[in-house]
């Protein structure tokens, strides 16, 4: 079942089908409607902007050497959006090394609703949060916060234990409780 409205069904199979024909212009427009969108997927699973580039760019190109196996079942974004999300995975696995494990000393960190956090850090900061994690880390937290995957589909796509998976959204939550109240302490002292 297709979640997107009729016209816009309509007018996407048009585009679709215009670029599996070749269409520079039609790849140009798809590659227009969805870049931003999808620049934010992959700059979430990135350690900086020209690693989300180059992941983006990559989703990309396999996006449209896919386009005839799109079949309208779903949301052409959603589509999009998991051909960059394992993009993303490809990437980490060609750079996974083995890295040492953070000695993390489990402080009681401050307790703080969303909403406080939100209000008093801003969007590009809490993704820079995200970015410095460690890439093990990041990879993990961004999957199952985001993606909304289990531990056991996580430890199956980056080749992990369920139980490394469970360690590395704990540690990943860990440092980012710490790195959000350090931030709110240093802005607290100007």
């Amino acid at each position: 079942m297709n979640t997107e409205p009729d016209e816009l069904l309509s007018g996407t199979r048009q585009l679709i089908q215009a670029c599996i024909n070749g269409n520079r212009a039609a790849q140009n427009r798809l590659y227009g409607l969805y870049a931003d969108k999808m620049f934010g997927v992959c700059l979430r699973y990135a350690k900086n902007r020209e690693e989300a580039e180059d992941i983006m760019q990559e989703g990309f190109m396999q996006a449209f050497r896919s386009l005839h196996h799109f079949k309208f079942a779903g949301s052409f974004e959603g589509w999009i959006r998991r051909i960059m999300v394992n993009c993303a995975i490809q990437s980490y696995r060609s750079r996974m090394k083995i890295y040492p494990v953070l000695d993390l000393d489990h402080p009681q960190v401050e307790q703080m609703s969303s909403e406080d956090i939100l209000s008093k850090i801003q969007k590009k900061e809490l993704l820079e949060m995200v970015q410095n994690l460690p890439p093990a880390y990041r990879m993990v937290f961004n999957l199952y916060v985001f993606e909304g995957l289990k531990h056991r589909e996580i430890a199956a796509m980056l080749r992990i234990s369920e139980g490394t998976s469970k360690s590395n959204l704990f540690d990943a939550k860990l440092l980012l409780q710490k790195a959000v109240a350090k931030s709110l302490k240093i802005a607290k002292n100007y």
